[in-house]
């Protein structure tokens, strides 16, 4: 700590620190954000697989469907929900969302659909095909790990209806039922390097390169899955979380993605249905509100139905698979498989309450369910670590997010207060209405711009652009361990009775997501497996007997005051 205080002092009366923060400020004036392009960066210059470990899956309510023609209803009508909510895009009609009153910059909005990442041999680079001289009107949909365009609109413009998008997805099924083709789409979930050099291996051939721009320039992707094996109720919502985050490996709906596309719903032939998101042109809540949409859009009666016009057929996109191309491929279905095996998900439906116990005692229901997670954590590890929660920084043109700290003095003081028996409940209380106030707090100060984590980053960034020696804190362990994010959370709230689920930020942590409703919480937990301390079945228990146990201190006290 005295090492560290002495650090923090040279940084701010050395020059150093004024040095950097006056560079931030110059160019503060000339950006729009000063922090958005390094955010992108750090996406972009990531190397790790997109799968699993940045790009986060959507796990929708299971639909009553078992079969192949209720799939293919349920994709068109789906395919019609997103392409009402782009006319708004198009348009520009999209109503502008707000929070506490304030605006919010709706820009990541327009780099939602019709974008791609590409892999480069050292850095990636996201292209916007919507902002082209003429917008693409195909999407992309996969089927046996084959590729087809299907185009969306008809010759005048106007959006084909849902019945004439079910054509046209019956012909590509009955195109595509040959199950021994190559999983040409596992490439995209390697590592970036090995990707990039695969991927420059497999444009040097003219039809595998029109192939491949077809799906980039595609709107988005639809994956219709091969049914998975069924589980029980319990393991469910697992399975399809896993599902949505890597297909479930090669043998199963791996080959059946584009990783790369920025938005894939997903379909299963059971009833399973989500979507996979590439994380770097956009956070979650614009992909929640765009599924919020979609799912409201579905559940309207249907329109009248169309001319039945013969529409031409889908076009399949050809690979020529050369030796090199397969051994890529066997590469990648390999390292897919060990992903699989090692990442751990648990999602489930806490079912006892949601928003209305914490809202009942004038509780903050985000802060109560981190406060939850600080004792669950607390007493599986005896310790705290760092927690990683994301605010929206969309109060600001070009926001993308800030790091809210939920780990706290008061969090501390509570989570040991909790399981001492010295202490009376009515001080445990308390204690837990400071920690969720002090959350609050930093809640607040998060979304307006006022907190330390991306500060910090712009400082940083700033010293290696103006290619001096890195600040000796920045060097400091405590700064490595301060973003060293055990717990890497998110609240993703939507109307739809949904969950997010991610990968954990480090190979010693969980990922964490949740989404409070009025009477349950939906909670989606992943881990490694690879980490002997991290286990994503334990963390859920504790995290399940911790909300347990607050309600019933809640209540006692409750009880015991009146």
């Amino acid at each position: 700590m005295e090492h560290t205080r002495h650090l923090v002092n040279d940084f701010l009366h050395s020059g150093v620190g004024e040095r950097l923060q006056k560079g931030l400020e110059r160019r503060a004036r000339k950006t729009e954000n000063w922090v958005s392009d390094w955010w992108l960066q750090a996406y972009l210059d990531s190397r790790m697989p997109v799968a699993v470990y940045t790009s986060p899956g959507v796990i929708l309510p299971r639909m009553h469907f078992q079969d192949r023609q209720g799939q293919m209803r349920f994709a068109a009508k789906l395919i019609a929900g997103v392409l009402s909510f782009k006319k708004m895009i198009d348009n520009d009609t999209l109503p502008v969302q707000q929070m506490r009153g304030k605006p919010l910059c709706m820009d990541q909005y327009y780099h939602v659909l019709s974008s791609c990442r590409l892999p480069g041999p050292k850095r990636d680079t996201v292209v916007n095909y919507a902002i082209a001289m003429t917008p693409p009107t195909h999407i992309t949909v996969v089927h046996n790990f084959q590729f087809f365009i299907l185009d969306v609109y008809n010759s005048d413009g106007t959006p084909l209806a849902v019945d004439q998008i079910y054509m046209q997805l019956e012909k590509i099924w009955n195109s595509s039922l040959q199950t021994n083709k190559e999983p040409i789409g596992l490439l995209t979930s390697q590592h970036r390097n090995t990707w990039g050099k695969a991927y420059n291996n497999l444009i040097k051939d003219k039809t595998n390169k029109e192939s491949v721009r077809a799906i980039e320039k595609s709107i988005f992707t639809v994956c219709l899955d091969a049914p998975l094996p069924r589980v029980s109720d319990e393991l469910y919502h697992s399975r399809v979380a896993a599902q949505m985050l890597h297909g479930g490996g090669s043998r199963w709906n791996s080959g059946n993605r584009w990783f790369d596309k920025t938005i894939q719903f997903i379909i299963g032939e059971d009833g399973s249905c989500g979507l996979t998101y590439e994380h770097a042109p956009t956070e979650g809540p614009p992909i929640m509100y765009l599924v919020d949409y979609v799912v409201e859009y579905m559940k309207r009666t249907q329109l009248p139905r169309a001319p039945m016009i013969p529409l031409p057929m889908p076009q399949k996109l050809r690979f020529n698979i050369t030796p090199e191309i397969k051994k890529d491929i066997e590469k990648a279905k390999q390292n897919m498989n060990m992903m699989v095996h090692d990442l751990d998900v648990r999602a489930f439906i806490f079912s006892d309450y949601g928003k209305d116990v914490p809202k009942a005692h004038k509780l903050s229901p985000d802060g109560f369910v981190q406060m939850a997670m600080q004792l669950a954590y607390y007493r599986m590890y005896k310790e705290c670590c760092s927690t990683y929660e994301s605010a929206s920084l969309r109060m600001f043109r070009l926001g993308r997010t800030e790091t809210i700290r939920s780990t706290s003095v008061e969090s501390l003081a509570f989570v040991t207060a909790m399981d001492n028996p010295a202490k009376q409940n009515s001080e445990k209380i308390a204690l837990l209405e400071n920690a969720i106030k002090a959350h609050r707090a930093y809640a607040d100060l998060a979304v307006n711009g006022q907190a330390i984590d991306r500060h910090l980053l712009g400082l940083k960034m700033q010293a290696i652009e103006d290619l001096t020696s890195m600040p000796d804190i920045f060097m400091d362990t405590a700064y490595a361990v301060a973003q060293h994010f055990n717990l890497y959370t998110s609240q993703v709230g939507s109307q739809t009775d949904c969950v997010m689920c991610l990968g954990p930020l480090v190979p010693d942590g969980y990922g964490v997501c949740y989404n409070p409703m009025d009477n349950h919480i939906n909670f989606a937990i992943t881990a490694f497996n690879s980490c002997e301390e991290t286990n994503a079945t334990r963390f859920s228990r504790g995290l399940r007997e911790a909300l347990s146990d607050m309600r019933t201190l809640l209540e006692q006290t409750a009880r015991a005051s009146s």
